[in-house]
């Protein structure tokens, strides 16, 4: 069984550097004053634009009155709202970072098949490393990304519903902790990362009342 992670990451994709910070104290304050605990120079930030603090086993963000505002997966933060793994966070619409939380490296909820072979894409269940048509996706999908993949991967052919979508990506989180439009933006960054490679295949389905199945051609 792989070990959990005991701190969550904050992942900035458009950084050169520090692009993975890892949150070692239970309160950090991110914005753009140099007393702040992660600093980001965009001048649209506010000098103390969010908090993220642990409460219990849980991992919450507030908006610190900032000028520009805070999304989350596409919804402006309104006050203070539990952080799940795999949301994304937008700060003034001009820095974007994701959260990773504690459960990341929580394994799936079943038993992997030792080889799966065939279609267009093809992962690599060991080494958790994608291909579409032989070419490796880069960089690496993130982990709630490639835990939704492996889910449909290995159920070739059948709909896997929100509720498995949830227990595999979430695992900590129950009943209504996760809404809709996380997981809907999941699927959407999970769409996008494939189409840069394939994008005339529509790799995920979305079966309406049912949930999801992956079309490997």
């Amino acid at each position: 069984m792989t070990e959990q992670s005991d701190r969550p990451i904050l992942i900035f994709p458009e950084r050169a550097e520090n692009a993975q910070i890892t949150l070692t104290q239970d309160s950090v304050i991110i914005g753009r004053g140099e007393d702040s605990d992660i600093v980001l120079n965009e001048r649209q930030v506010s000098r103390h634009h969010v908090r993220i603090y642990k409460e219990d086993d849980a991992y919450y963000i507030t908006d610190l009155d900032s000028k520009n505002g805070t999304w989350v997966n596409g919804t402006q933060l309104k006050g203070t709202r539990r952080l799940v793994d795999g949301d994304e966070i937008n700060l003034a619409l001009a820095i974007k970072f994701q959260f990773i939380g504690t459960g990341a490296t929580a394994p799936l909820p079943f038993d992997l098949p030792a080889n799966l072979a065939g279609g267009r894409l093809r992962l690599d269940l060991d080494a958790r490393r994608v291909f579409i048509n032989e070419v490796e996706v880069s960089p690496p999908l993130s982990p709630p990304q490639y835990r939704m993949l492996e889910m449909l991967y290995v159920n070739p052919g059948k709909i896997c519903t929100r509720e498995q979508v949830i227990a595999t990506v979430w695992p900590d989180v129950v009943g209504d902790g996760v809404s809709e439009q996380a997981i809907d933006a999941l699927v959407r960054r999970l769409r996008d990362r494939l189409a840069e490679i394939d994008p005339d295949w529509q790799y995920i389905i979305t079966v309406r009342g049912h949930g999801f199945r992956l079309n490997n051609g």
